[in-house]
């Protein structure tokens, strides 16, 4: 599964597909959650708007959200703190 638990929190593994038409989460795919963002992946705005729909998605202030692995690619390892996994998923999935 895409989530799994850590000590603070949980990771979750993304691959992200920017310049989509809306923001949505589009289920699991090789091993990863695939999220569509409209914000192009130009100067950061895409990891931005990823960092925001997370934090939204899951009920949580965007300082507890941040990029581990993969800032430059589409292929992304996230860290959420103080929110455990059960939670995450009924959330995201």
């Amino acid at each position: 599964m895409a989530i799994t638990a850590t000590v603070s929190g949980v990771r979750i593994d993304i691959r992200v597909a920017p310049r989509s038409s809306r923001d949505a989460v589009l289920g699991e795919h090789a091993g990863a959650l695939k999220i569509a963002l409209t914000a192009p992946p130009v100067d950061g705005e895409a990891n931005a708007a990823l960092l925001t729909f997370i934090a939204k998605k899951l009920g949580v202030s965007g300082k507890q959200v941040r990029i581990v692995h993969g800032e430059r690619g589409k292929t992304k390892l996230i860290e959420v703190e103080g929110i455990d996994e059960a939670t995450a998923k009924s959330r995201l999935v």
